[in-house]
């Protein structure tokens, strides 16, 4: 024993004695890249000119294939959305075989299979791929189209694009590629409801036997087959698809602005300004700048230990999250920072965005930022290799962007490679702030003005008007004067008497009101209970299960939600005093008229109940249209809008049957079912 002991401890000294002759002032060299293999694909090609690539993986029995058609971008005009349609409608079975029981037949086997406008992806256990495959050539060979299918699928297109009129961040996303790319390109090209509208089946159909080609198809399989049994399979699915030439057309190019200028797009409901600094690049993965821009990309905005978001979230609290993307394209993509920030910061942000790009530009990188980046895709490049879609997408890139065969094995080492001059060399080439297009999508009563007063290096920015078609307008009028004549006490007056008088809501001491709405396919219940002494309680749940609870008993109050019961703070108590009443213009309490502001394309009068609280008045019926209010959480602030519509009459008194509601990104629509004046309330309700 003593022996070993000593031993041990020659050991220990020995250890501590090289330990302490480490200089760790000095950060280690980084190790070579890890080896990568991802398997070499076996390859064969048909007739037909589709080509099929295999890679065995034999650990786990599972098989993942994707058909792929390579074409190039085609425009689709008056027609836009009618890939969106082909890529809905197939699946829907085939030609011989019932929509109901070819998903059937999937489900049994326990498989997924995706159809989409340029190909089909599938996932199965190997016992099942002989079948799987024939499944997914059957949807994609021969599909079968019919007017009931394409009837839903052009409701479901146009219900979406309804939802999206009022969605801010869908509107700022299809306005940034518009304006980008250019309305003409097949990548700035809007479906609108009157292109849908137009489209019928045969052009569905036309679209499909123009595009769906195998001359430029790629089939790549990985997992537990061998490709004795995947060739006479594929050869017998595909084999009859017929080869054609593409219908011929021209592809505008895209170009960036002259000059650094705000493009920007008024929605009057929005809560919170989406912001965009985006231009054009030719960059392909081929490209010697592309693992520099890799880098730099994500030191500028890759993630949460970006320069953007450190800045705009971190340090200023600006927003959630700021992030830059650079994509790559073989015919033209972008460069693009953005950010959800709030209102009275947007012109700020805009100065932040122009800063870190500025910053990128000019100055070299540290030695920390440029080893975290490269770790930052060290760590992600080996976790995505233990999914077989990466590997199948890998042996696609190689093939499709001409790419070296052995790109993804040197993956790794292009990184490590990239240096601070690299990184800001590619910075400004492809990150062009003296060209930037800034695309802000926002409530212009509120910012417009503090961004016509936008200036960056002593050099004012202009600001140029578009409306969501990404058409150029006048500037609109945001800040309409209110007549000398209105007061709060006229507009709330008109309000009372639109929904049934003062004195028959005068009566009122408490209200009920059911609702629900669909989100996800999943059926969300809400039950509000106000009384006219300031009590409240609203009740949120799905299933049949609460999923919160907030309670207010005139004095005090809390919020249940996750198990969790957090007492109100004395901020929260104010406010559900002043909003607690179902009808708080009986009584005015310092509420103040603020402008008049569109609501739904509509004046309305904007009306400050609270610090916190504005309520909209239609200036034509009275009603009340909407209600936007001002929460913090966790260090942001942030504005929750309510819209208002479908008014119905209860108990002589008018309530709206349709409520809105939309918290950052998501968006809720409840339909009111069941309004009870004066029953179905009790102090009960507002107790713990």
């Amino acid at each position: 024993m003593k022996n070993k002991l000593t031993a041990l401890a020659v050991v220990f000294l020995m250890s501590f004695g090289i330990q302490a002759q480490v200089d760790r002032t000095k950060q280690p060299e980084a190790g070579p890249a890890p080896k990568i293999n991802l398997g070499t694909p076996e390859t064969f090609k048909l007739d037909n000119g589709m080509k099929v690539l295999l890679v065995e993986n034999h650990k786990l029995p599972r098989v993942n294939m994707t058909l792929t058609l390579d074409n190039p971008p085609h425009p689709e005009g008056t027609k836009a959305g009618v890939s969106s349609l082909l890529g809905d409608l197939l699946g829907s079975g085939s030609q011989n075989i019932e929509k109901d029981a070819f998903n059937e037949e999937i489900d049994y086997l326990g498989a997924n299979v995706n159809f989409f406008s340029s190909g089909a992806s599938a996932n199965t256990l190997s016992k099942y791929f002989p079948r799987i495959l024939e499944l997914m050539a059957e949807g994609t060979l021969n599909p079968n189209f019919t007017q009931e299918e394409f009837e839903k699928s052009k409701d479901r297109t146009l219900e979406g694009l309804k939802a999206d009129e009022k969605n801010v961040a869908a509107n700022a996303r299809k306005l940034r590629s518009a304006l980008a790319y250019g309305k003409n390109h097949p990548y700035g090209e809007m479906e609108t409801k009157e292109s849908i509208e137009a489209l019928t089946l045969e052009n569905v159909k036309n679209t499909y036997n123009d595009y769906f080609v195998p001359q430029n198809a790629y089939l790549v399989i990985v997992g537990d087959v061998t490709l004795e049994e995947v060739k006479p399979m594929v050869t017998k699915l595909f084999g009859n698809w017929k080869k054609k030439d593409l219908p011929s057309f021209t592809i505008p190019q895209p170009s960036n602005v002259q000059f650094t200028q705000v493009n920007f797009m008024d929605m009057p409901n929005a809560v919170q300004s989406e912001v965009a600094v985006v231009n054009t690049i030719q960059l392909k993965k081929g490209d010697k700048d592309y693992f520099p821009v890799l880098v730099a990309n994500q030191i500028l905005g890759g993630g949460g230990e970006g320069r953007l978001f450190l800045n705009l979230r971190e340090d200023k609290g600006y927003t959630y999250g700021a992030y830059s993307s650079t994509s790559d394209d073989k015919y033209v993509s972008t460069f693009v920072v953005s950010a959800s920030v709030r209102n009275a910061v947007t012109d700020s942000a805009v100065v932040a965005f122009l800063d870190e790009i500025h910053r990128i530009r000019n100055e070299k990188v540290s030695t920390e930022e440029l080893n975290n980046a490269k770790s930052k895709y060290v760590g992600n490049f080996v976790m995505a290799l233990e999914q077989p879609t990466t590997i199948a997408r890998y042996a696609l890139n190689i093939e499709t962007d001409d790419l070296p065969k052995d790109f993804y094995q040197n993956y790794l080492k292009k990184i490590n490679a990239v240096t601070a001059e690299d990184v800001q060399r590619v910075a400004k080439k492809y990150f062009m702030v003296d060209k930037a297009r800034i695309v802000v999508t926002g409530k212009g009563s509120e910012v417009a003005a503090a961004l016509e007063n936008l200036s960056y290096n002593e050099k004012a920015i202009p600001v140029k008007y578009f409306d969501r078609f990404a058409n150029s307008i006048d500037k609109p009028e945001f800040n309409k004067a209110v007549d000398k004549s209105v007061t709060v006490e006229s507009v709330f007056n008109k309000y009372l008497k639109a929904i049934g008088g003062k004195e028959t809501v005068s009566t009122v001491e408490s209200v009920m009101m059911l609702a629900q709405a669909e989100i996800q396919g999943q059926k969300l219940d809400l039950e509000v209970k106000n009384t006219a002494s300031g009590k409240s309680a609203t009740v949120i749940a799905m299933g049949g299960n609460p999923i919160s609870k907030q309670i207010f008993n005139g004095e005090s109050g809390f919020v249940v939600a996750q198990g969790q019961k957090v007492e109100f703070t004395e901020e929260q108590i104010v406010a559900a005093k002043a909003s607690a009443n179902p009808f708080p213009e009986l009584e005015p309490n310092g509420a103040k008229i603020m402008g008049v502001e569109a609501v739904e394309g509509k004046d309305a009068y904007a009306v400050a109940l609270t610090d916190d609280t504005t309520n909209y008045y239609d200036l034509e019926s009275g009603l009340k249209v909407k209600s936007v209010k001002t929460v913090s959480q966790g260090g942001q602030t942030m504005s929750i809008p309510t819209g208002f519509s479908n008014y119905q009459e209860v108990s002589g008194i008018k309530f709206p049957f349709t409520i809105s509601q939309s918290f950052g990104p998501q968006s809720f629509e409840f339909n009111v079912t069941s309004v009870k004046v004066n029953e179905g309330v009790s102090d009960s309700d507002f107790e713990e």
